[in-house]
């Protein structure tokens, strides 16, 4: 088994105990890759120019980073002549059709394997809850809440939570859970002013007014972005 981690902009993660995770769980080597850059250039900059929205309301934040991690795990599978690909995308939501429509455009032959369509796993793990007792009894350390269960997913261009209690439309979000914003009541009372300059659709410039920052790279002026608007509150 070859573990793979695309690293497209998780907050503040740490990708030292994934690797370490992985190879102690049994992988032959665990494959880091960054494609934040990739990321922001070919699928955020491109979706944000094109107002891409599913069914008219829905932002892409997930979604739009599926075939970005999916273009890379081909990449990988060919280079170490793997046949089989693997992901733990649900069998009922629709991450596992963007992963694996994704691999077999760029790779027809792959095969996959799925093991939340796999009955016997199933049988064992019904939930998350069975999975996080399963991650205990082994001492396996994950980044999950047994109390609030709720799940997180995140890259760069978003931070979405599922599951556990936020099923229910009248439990508000917890001030824990913001990661790359703060509550309005902690953000700063005087404003800063940015200006953004665009050619062709696409951000090539942004100075921050209040107090000179320059950015002209297309990740930086990204993640400046997420850095001062979440100092803001915004998100």
């Amino acid at each position: 088994v070859i573990a793979f981690c695309a690293n497209v902009g998780q907050h503040e993660e740490d990708f030292s105990p994934v690797k370490a995770k992985a190879e102690s769980c049994g992988a032959t080597k665990c494959v880091i890759s960054d494609l934040r850059k990739e990321f922001v250039d070919d699928y955020v900059l491109e979706a944000i120019k094109c107002n891409a929205i599913y069914e008219g309301r829905y932002l892409l934040g997930t979604s739009i980073a599926r075939p970005c991690i999916a273009k890379e795990m081909i990449r990988i599978a060919h280079e170490e002549g793997a046949t089989f690909i693997a992901h733990g995308a649900t069998g009922k939501g629709n991450d596992q059709v963007r992963f694996e429509m994704c691999c077999q455009a760029l790779s027809p032959t792959i095969q996959c394997v799925a093991p939340w369509r796999d009955a016997e796993f199933i049988e064992s793990f019904k939930g998350r809850k069975d999975l996080l007792a399963y991650c205990n009894q082994h001492q396996i350390p994950v980044d999950a809440k047994p109390k609030a269960n709720y799940s997180i997913d995140e890259n760069l261009f978003h931070t979405s939570y599922e599951s556990g209690m936020l099923e229910d439309a009248m439990c508000p979000p917890d001030e824990s859970m913001f990661k790359m914003t703060v509550s309005p009541q902690a953000a700063p009372d005087l404003p800063e002013t940015i200006r953004i300059e665009f050619d062709q659709g696409l951000p090539v410039k942004l100075t921050n007014v209040t107090d000179g920052t320059e950015i002209t790279d297309s990740l930086e002026l990204f993640l400046y972005c997420n850095t001062i608007a979440g100092k803001h509150g915004i998100g």
